[in-house]
């Protein structure tokens, strides 16, 4: 007698790559983090790293279709990320031979109250005052930029013409492709399970296929990484919060090249894409924590309010596809990125808050150094969990929403 098939099996797929029994470097996620750390490390002369990565690359928070580029921020830690990476993102293509989509059509942030419009002027004095190009201009203007807007809702705004939005995929398999060709090794479908003290290794990391042995571990895991940090005793403060971002029909007229466009008073955000559809969002308050990622609609009806304000030509429009995934929140709602104090061996790099991505290149050079223990182009200090412990060491970003 023949066993029928079970009904709704879920296969498990055959990893690619073998997992070896140690490495000098473990980096746990295989997002446009541990991507790029891995690659920096690698570039470096560090030829024997694992990233270990539960899903397959790229598929977490790095999944989204369009990734904004930016350095438009108003703490200046922030905006030398996002400066430096941008730099890597115009040299990108040329330097690995891969075209990552970087269109360069601006941001436009959006005040709608005095005070507003006074934090928007102070950043963009500090930001130009590092080297950026941030530019205050009035409601006319913004709405030039972007005919959707209501010239009567807003107060002032600002204007970064350098900044605007790459597709992360590409940037990923790049990072991916450059580690890969310097030595380092992917172990996709590999799942952390919990992490012990080594016998010849500091660490010893378990997974659901077998344990690899390391005196590093670069916890990069994004929503999840408070999860495996607690697996070595390190408390990184990040919570999961589901984001969505719906994709319109094709419009007629088609819609002029708009910038990114941010409401500080609502967080209403819209922009275009490449096939005349925008691509819009908000940051829903009654969103509850959780690894959540399915795709729904409950975030219109706010979306909708708000653009009633700002935008009422965005009322009410025919939605045909959409995305949603996990922004890695910390308490003040900015990066963690630095060694850990009191335990051997342990640095992290997560809780990016939904810039991750724009801020990645930067970001794995940070811990390229940090490991090598040499100075590097940012003291990274300021983005420790150490500041947690203080209040009066938060970070305070504006534009971050």
């Amino acid at each position: 007698m023949t066993d029928a098939p079970l009904e709704h099996l879920v296969p498990l797929p055959t990893p690619a790559a073998p997992l070896s029994e140690r490495a000098d470097v473990v980096i746990i996620g295989g997002g446009i983090m541990g991507t790029s750390v891995a690659f920096h490390l690698a570039e470096a002369g560090v030829r024997d790293i694992a990233i270990l990565e539960r899903d397959t690359v790229g598929s977490g928070s790095s999944a989204k279709p369009l990734g904004g580029v930016r350095a438009t921020f108003s703490d200046p830690g922030n905006i030398v990320l996002g400066q430096r990476s941008l730099d890597a993102f115009e040299g990108f293509d040329a330097r690995f031979r891969t075209d990552i989509g970087l269109r360069q059509v601006g941001y436009l942030f959006l005040a709608r109250t005095p005070e507003e419009a006074a934090a928007l002027e102070a950043s963009a004095e500090l930001q130009n005052r590092m080297g950026g190009d941030t530019r205050p201009i009035d409601a006319r203007a913004a709405t030039e930029l972007n005919p959707y807007l209501d010239q009567d809702a807003i107060v002032a705004a600002s204007f970064s013409p350098r900044d605007g939005y790459a597709r992360p995929a590409r940037v990923v398999a790049a990072y991916r492709a450059a580690a890969e060709a310097l030595g380092a090794t992917t172990c996709e479908h590999t799942e952390v399970l919990g992490i012990a003290p080594g016998t010849s290794t500091v660490h010893d990391v378990h997974t659901n296929r077998g344990s690899v042995g390391t005196d590093t571990i670069v916890i990069a895991a994004g929503a999840w990484s408070r999860r495996i940090g607690a697996m070595v005793g390190v408390d990184l403060p990040v919570e999961p919060l589901r984001r969505a971002i719906g994709v319109t029909r094709p419009l007629r007229p088609a819609p002029p090249v708009i910038p990114f466009t941010l409401d500080l008073s609502t967080t209403l955000y819209v922009h275009g894409c490449d096939d005349d559809r925008l691509l819009v969002g908000i940051s829903h308050p009654e969103q509850a924590v959780g690894f959540g990622r399915e795709f729904g609609y409950d975030w219109v009806p706010a979306f909708d309010r708000a653009a009633a304000v700002i935008a009422p030509t965005l009322v009410g429009l025919t939605l045909t596809g959409g995305w949603a995934g996990l922004y890695e929140d910390t308490p003040d709602h900015n990066a963690l990125i630095g060694r850990a104090r009191d335990v051997e061996g342990v640095l992290y790099a997560t809780g990016f808050s939904g810039h991750g991505f724009l801020q990645g290149p930067a970001v794995g050079e940070l811990v390229r150094d940090l490991h090598l223990g040499r100075d590097s182009f940012l003291d990274p200090a300021p983005f420790s969990t150490e500041r947690f412990r203080d209040q009066d060491t938060r970070i305070t970003e504006l534009h971050i929403i």
